[in-house]
């Protein structure tokens, strides 16, 4: 992920990506398949992963600190894959997103072409899934930014991915 998100060095890129095989661990074997969500259109994604050791399940005991990094890591993913976009940078205190995100043939020198990208994970059910939704949509508008903005909120156990743009939430 290092390679494609300016936003993410190897070595956060590597954190998040242990946080969610952790996390996938906890209620999967691999492969299998996410239900993905942008706005109304649906897709499936599989997702294949090795299994997380010892240590690295030692390194990730915090539930919520690994529910909050490996969803960033699935998010980011999921907005590359649904819409072409890059995480850029990370996102400032209130500005209700966690990343700055655009798409790949966009100028991402200025965060006027940037949309703002806000993102939740859990390991509830489906109607927490979309709870966190509509929450996270609310977090982003209340946000002390200017920029368009997007919300994806992670079901790990559920297979699910919900990513919605704030404009489209009313």
């Amino acid at each position: 992920m290092s390679e494609r998100h300016q936003a993410l060095t190897t070595s956060v890129a590597g954190s998040y990506l242990e946080a969610a095989r952790v996390c996938l661990d906890r209620h999967h074997i691999s492969p299998k398949e996410f239900t993905l969500k942008d706005n109304a259109a649906e897709t499936i994604a599989k997702v294949e992963w090795v299994v997380a050791d010892d240590r690295t399940r030692a390194a990730w005991a915090n539930a919520d600190d690994a529910t909050r990094d490996g969803a960033y890591a699935f998010a980011i993913a999921a907005t590359e894959l649904l819409r072409g976009m890059f995480a850029i940078r990370r996102a400032e205190t209130r500005t209700g997103a966690d990343y700055y995100i655009v798409p790949a043939n966009q100028d991402w020198e200025d965060l006027e072409n940037c949309f703002r990208l806000e993102v939740s994970g859990t390991h509830s059910d489906k109607s927490e899934v979309q709870r966190r939704l509509r929450m996270k949509l609310e977090q982003a508008k209340q946000g002390k930014s200017n920029l368009p903005a997007l919300a994806a909120v992670v079901g790990f156990r559920v297979q699910l991915i919900l990513l919605q743009t704030v404009d489209e939430a009313s």
